[in-house]
């Protein structure tokens, strides 16, 4: 069953049904009212500091709430269809999020958590990338102020095995060699993306896409790869962190282990792990043929 096909029939846990999405919108408008307060406090402070206050209306205007985290307030309150991942596991995006927004978040896959995603990165640049045109043109036609775009993937699952021992025999793959926009040598780097997907550098990096559970579907094995060369590659200071979803899956867990690296693992909850990976200039050995 697709995602359409979910939505519709509402096959959902019936105790799941409200209580969810009523928790997802108090956590946005819990993180609308911390950045509210924490603003509040940094205005403050830089006033005692300079001994002026900004008018009334500018403080309103700075704290006021996005008009897309209004949306998502009032979606996830009258929504019964639930995000994929659980409060547990969302919860670790968000206390990043807290720190690094307003930033770049790319997320692989646009589904019913996007919405959430894109409310709690205000005035950052969230980027959404999905396998289905059909499916990108149904989320937009009832959320369109969300950044999204249709990909092709050149990879299936039940090619997992020869991804993993082509990637160790093509130089192009190696860690100190590897890059994305146009490397066709190596099968595993994505090529054919937005210009957006390769010229920006991306803060945070979500994989809970493509499909990964039939032999045909594109697997997640490049989006792996593709994050982890991204984050070595990195210019800007600070890591970059990666959120991987259904590690419970064997690809998923092989993958990360091979290119995500546990050494840079910090975090697991549920079937999500949280990678904060530095770029290959910050670490003390990058020029082998493998990445961990």
């Amino acid at each position: 069953m697709n995602r359409e096909e979910t939505a519709r029939s509402g096959h959902f846990p019936a105790d799941r049904r409200w209580i969810f999405p009523l928790v997802i919108a108090g956590l946005v408008a819990g993180a609308i009212l911390t950045s509210s307060f924490l603003k509040e406090a940094d205005y403050s402070l830089l006033c005692s500091v300079a001994n002026i206050r900004p008018s009334s209306q500018a403080a309103v205007a700075e704290n006021s709430a996005t008009p897309v985290q209004l949306e998502a307030i009032v979606h996830y309150a009258t929504s019964r269809i639930v995000p994929q991942q659980n409060f547990g596991e969302i919860s670790v995006t968000l206390d990043v999020l807290k720190k690094r927004s307003p930033c770049n978040f790319l997320v692989f896959g646009l589904g019913y958590d996007s919405l959430m995603w894109t409310s709690l990165n205000p005035n950052g640049n969230t980027v959404f990338l999905e396998e289905d045109p059909k499916w990108v043109q149904t989320v937009l036609r009832d959320a369109p102020n969300l950044h999204a775009h249709p990909v092709k993937y050149r990879t299936q699952l039940m090619e997992a095995d020869r991804l993993l021992s082509h990637y160790r025999s093509e130089p192009s793959c190696f860690p100190s060699k590897a890059y994305l926009r146009g490397n066709e040598k190596c099968k595993l780097a994505l090529t054919g993306f937005p210009d957006e997907f390769y010229d920006t550098e991306w803060d945070l990096i979500m994989i809970d896409a493509p499909r990964g559970y039939f032999p045909e579907a594109p697997g997640r094995m490049a989006a792996i790869f593709s994050a982890a060369v991204m984050a070595r590659n990195r210019k800007g200071p600070g890591v970059t962190h990666v959120f991987l979803h259904d590690v419970d899956r064997k690809i998923e867990k092989t993958f990360a282990e091979e290119f995500l690296c546990r050494k840079f693992l910090v975090k697991t909850v549920g079937r999500l792990w949280h990678f904060e990976i530095p770029s290959a200039a910050d670490m003390s050995s990058h020029d082998g043929a493998q990445f961990c």
